[in-house]
């Protein structure tokens, strides 16, 4: 493959997910510096790659003209779509997700070279390289294997999001039109997760959040715009409620706060990406599992056997208080 071709990322969803290539995309960089690199996700998560130095194009994927049932606008998106995937005349196409409609893009797309993940035996048949997806693996390592297997050569491996300034600008105004005060030590708590059964209950994040304030330390509650009626209860008690703000101003938030407190969800996993310190409240941090990468340590866990909803609020209180002394420390030493 030559250096200086068109290189293409395929990664869909989520989130997380999405960042759990972030390491691989600097591990293609590193072996094709004059390559450039497409990166092709699902629309509404478009604004997520824009944080990846490593990629000079996104391609965003508008998978919910699926939904609309007008066959006309799906023949006409999905038209553009292919097209322009083969008018980039890709070198290689490597696809992280390896579900069928992201292997039978990465055929369309004409590359020679078709890497990606399998998670079936029947798949990969698009593929000129292969690997089976390996679960007892951090996703992140699963990708950076299948770079391995494809002949890379993986050397540092670097997890640094770079914060677009749009970003960083719309969250320095939610910070001036909520009276708070950039510097000031920031609380940001995202209680929900993507599945009930990975959430911390929202009452023991309000009273997490009532210590933390009598303390003065400035409290932001985050959340999708379909969480807003979720969280009222946090609304009610007087706290700042970000829910319906925009990706890219969450990312920014997080990135002006000093500790991050939230489930296994792509926003921890953001946050962690930017260096910024965090506390994930999960059930293992296993290898397999999706623990905030290179940090297991950041993740507090239930005692064994037990469920997220049974980790006792004192002990968050104890293991935040220990990470606010530690940043302190890093801080004023």
């Amino acid at each position: 493959m030559a250096a200086r071709e068109n290189i293409l990322i395929i990664r869909l969803k989520s989130i997380g997910d999405i960042l759990f290539t972030l390491p691989a995309a600097q591990v293609v960089r590193d072996n094709f510096p004059d390559a450039r690199i497409h990166f092709l996700v699902s629309k509404e998560y478009a604004e997520v790659v824009r944080g990846f130095p490593q990629v000079d194009e996104i391609i965003p994927f508008d998978r919910a003209v699926f939904r609309s049932k007008n066959p006309a606008l799906i023949c006409e998106k999905t038209f553009r779509l292919l097209r322009r995937l083969r008018q980039c005349r890709f070198s290689c196409a490597i696809d992280f997700q390896g579900y069928g409609e992201t292997e039978m893009l990465a055929w369309w797309s004409g590359a020679p070279e078709r890497w990606g993940q399998t998670h079936r035996p029947a798949r990969g048949w698009a593929y000129t390289q292969s690997l089976p997806r390996q679960r007892a693996t951090h996703p992140v390592e699963q990708n950076l294997a299948l770079l391995r297997h494809c002949g890379l050569c993986v050397r540092k491996i670097h997890n640094q999001y770079n914060l677009p300034a749009e970003a960083a600008a719309e969250a320095r105004q939610f910070f001036v039109a909520n009276n708070l005060e950039l510097g000031k030590p920031t609380l940001f708590l995202q209680p929900f997760t993507s599945s009930p059964h990975k959430d911390w209950p929202l009452e023991n994040y309000l009273a997490l959040a009532r210590h933390y304030q009598s303390q003065g330390v400035q409290i932001i509650f985050g959340g999708g715009p379909s969480e807003s009626r979720a969280l009222e209860p946090a609304r009610s008690a007087n706290f700042c409620v970000a829910a319906g703000t925009s990706l890219a101003a969450s990312a920014g938030l997080m990135n002006f706060s000093t500790l991050i407190v939230g489930g296994d969800t792509g926003l921890l996993h953001l946050a962690t990406a930017m260096g910024r310190r965090t506390m994930m409240l999960m059930r293992c941090n296993l290898p397999g599992s999706s623990h905030p990468f290179q940090r297991a340590d950041w993740a507090m866990l239930p005692p064994a056997e037990k469920t997220v909803s049974e980790i006792q609020t004192h002990a968050v209180i104890e293991a935040c208080s220990a990470a606010f002394s530690e940043l302190a420390c890093n801080v004023f030493c």
